[in-house]
């Protein structure tokens, strides 16, 4: 990066998810990265934060001047679950870089094995475009503020948490226990522990950051792996708390479909997202 967006980026709070995403250059479009287990959910990173790597690689290609830091729309499908504490590989490719639009893919790779496969469109949500005209027919769901929300309880889940000392997520009351409701949903918000501002790098980890919404419904999950998962991110978010809505509607064969939504501290619709994943059987409850 150069010039003055190489600044604004070194001026940005440095937190511990901006140190654990950050990628090395190796040449030939490759870089190497340190993967964490801070972020892990048992055994294995979460699936957001992996992609949160990726997506740091493949915001160095392209013309640096033209801004494209912000990712539009990402897909990443999940190969191989990661694994924390082990240094992992980023291949990527420039696909098409553009006036407005700057697209790449990139691989992270453990062990010799590609972990996660990731394509994205970058862009510069600074709302510069002079498109004036706007439609949202998406607004934030009825909550209460966080203190009267409750931390999220990987007891309850079935699996530890250790993203929980990385990011701060309050849940619903009505949304907190498992197979508590007749609906396959869960609501709640979300910020980084340490005190870091959201932005649009933040928001595809906070769209897969949220206990499976099914889990509601079910009860005790366990591990739900995510096949693959789309995050169109549409604004840059304001300081303050996000709030986040993920639904169920779809479960067949094992496989379900979840919808979420992601709202900013003024109440801006700032990320939608969509996931294909699996639901396992929990041997611990026999199901």
């Amino acid at each position: 990066m150069s010039g003055e967006r190489k600044e604004d980026m070194e001026d940005a709070w440095d937190g511990d998810f901006d140190r654990e995403t950050a990628v090395e250059s190796t040449g030939d479009d490759r870089f190497e990265a340190q993967v964490s287990s801070s972020w892990n959910i048992g055994d294995n990173p979460n699936g957001g934060y992996l992609t949160a790597i990726a997506l740091q690689a493949i915001r160095q290609l392209g013309d640096p001047r033209a801004g494209h830091v912000d990712p539009l729309s990402v897909t990443t499908h999940y190969l191989r679950p990661g694994s924390g504490g082990i240094t992992g590989e980023v291949k990527t490719g420039l696909i098409r870089a553009g006036r407005t639009v700057t697209t790449g893919r990139a691989t992270l790779i453990q062990g010799g094995k590609p972990r996660i496969e990731a394509m994205a469109s970058m862009g510069d949500l600074s709302g510069g475009s002079g498109h004036d005209h706007e439609m949202t027919i998406a607004p934030p769901a009825d909550m209460p503020p966080p203190d009267q929300c409750v931390e999220r309880d990987g007891l309850e889940q079935g699996v530890k948490l250790f993203i929980a000392r990385r990011i701060d997520l309050r849940v619903h009351p009505e949304t907190a226990a498992a197979g508590a409701s007749e609906n396959a949903e869960t609501l709640g918000w979300i910020r980084f522990a340490d005190g870091r501002e959201p932005d649009t790098l933040g928001l595809t980890l906070f769209a897969d950051a949220f206990a499976p919404s099914i889990f509601t419904r079910l009860g005790r999950v366990g591990w739900v792996p995510t096949i693959e998962l789309t995050t169109h991110v549409r604004r840059r978010p304001a300081p303050g708390w996000v709030q986040g809505r993920f639904v169920t509607e779809d479960l067949h064969d094992g496989r379900m479909i979840e919808d979420g939504w992601l709202w900013d501290s003024t109440g801006a619709l700032v990320a939608r997202s969509r996931q294909l994943a699996m639901l396992l059987p929990d041997a611990d409850t026999g199901s």
